[in-house]
């Protein structure tokens, strides 16, 4: 729990959000099971897993918006439902796409969006409104009617009412879902932004390379239950099993790691070495010992899109889609 120390100072929580055996049943199907995740404060997390996977009713729940069968959550602190309104004004959230009035101009919508934040004086609504809708790119639809708007439009307008005052934490479902490369660049530039004002932002996405691009920390969803979470870095050094060796030798090389059965092939790059029952010192040693030259070792770090196949492999699609249904027909 956040509080005071005894000088005053407020207490920064390690993790800005977490969840402790978190469960949820619809109708006898279980869609999320035993989920204990953490995201912690100032990262940026993207949450990956197949379609069905639990990944927005796992975000539901943290935000308050559906009830667990079982299980805790926690929100900047704050016990979650309990705690919802001293959490929730802290949080930016677009979820599953964003809901306005079809009627009213992107502009109007923000501003009745606006009229119900807590953090904004009423004063500060019309500067706030305009500065979300700069950063947005939809300074020039602002006068537009919503109903008018394409897809990538809505999601930049859902973005801009998540974004209305700086906030602790930023919760983003998809959210370049209908976006063009250029939107999906710049959707990138504010999380980015969001990152270097030590905001925490939680991405949801099934855009692998731009995860790895943006994104600090994962977590993996499968079959509603996290399989892999962490620092990206670590997960995709741990994930990785080869040794890349450069050196004008190949094929001595290959032959004097076969002699000492470590399993190795000529690439492009030079030598491919596999790690599963040997070390990197071990490999350079064998090679040293046999005359090969060197010229430099590096570990190949296994990309997300290897990892993530390789941790979801076993998800059942007639399962999830079965899944999918059960949680629409639920939230309706």
């Amino acid at each position: 729990m956040s509080g005071l120390t005894e000088q005053g100072a407020a207490v920064v929580p390690t993790a800005a959000a977490r969840t402790k055996g978190l469960r949820k049943v619809y109708r006898g199907t279980v869609a999320v099971d035993n989920v204990d995740l953490v995201v912690p404060t100032g990262a940026v997390l993207g949450m990956l897993g197949p379609n069905g996977s639990g990944k927005t009713t796992t975000i539901r729940m943290l935000l308050g918006l559906v009830t667990p069968t079982a299980g805790e959550v926690e929100l900047l602190g704050q016990r979650m439902p309990d705690g919802a309104a001293l959490a929730l004004p802290q949080v930016g959230a677009l979820v599953e796409g964003p809901g306005f009035y079809p009627f009213l101009s992107g502009r109007e919508n923000l501003l009745r969006f606006a009229a119900a934040e807590p953090l904004l004086a009423s004063s500060d609504i019309p500067g706030a409104v305009g500065a979300a809708l700069e950063r947005v790119g939809l300074s020039g639809a602002a006068g537009r009617r919503f109903r008018g708007y394409s897809l990538g439009m809505k999601q930049r307008l859902g973005l801009a009412a998540a974004l209305l005052v700086p906030r602790q934490f930023v919760v983003l479902d998809e959210p370049t879902n209908g976006l063009d490369p250029a939107g999906t660049r710049e959707i990138r530039t504010i999380i980015a932004d969001l990152h270097a004002a030590g905001t925490t932002v939680l991405v949801s996405s099934h855009l692998l390379a731009e995860v790895e691009a943006t994104c600090t920390h994962v977590a993996v969803l499968n079959q509603g239950t996290v399989v892999a979470q962490g620092e990206l870095s670590s997960l995709l050094e741990a994930g990785s099993a080869n040794l890349l060796v450069s050196t004008p030798e190949v094929t001595l090389a290959v032959d004097a790691l076969r002699e000492q059965r470590v399993p190795a092939r000529a690439v492009p790059e030079g030598v491919r070495v596999d790690l599963t029952a040997t070390t990197a010192p071990a490999v350079v040693e064998v090679l040293v010992r046999a005359g090969v030259p060197v010229h430099e070792v590096r570990r190949q770090r296994t990309g997300l899109e290897d990892l993530f196949a390789r941790l979801t492999e076993d998800t059942s699609t007639a399962e999830l889609n079965d899944l999918d249904t059960l949680v629409t027909e639920d939230a309706r």
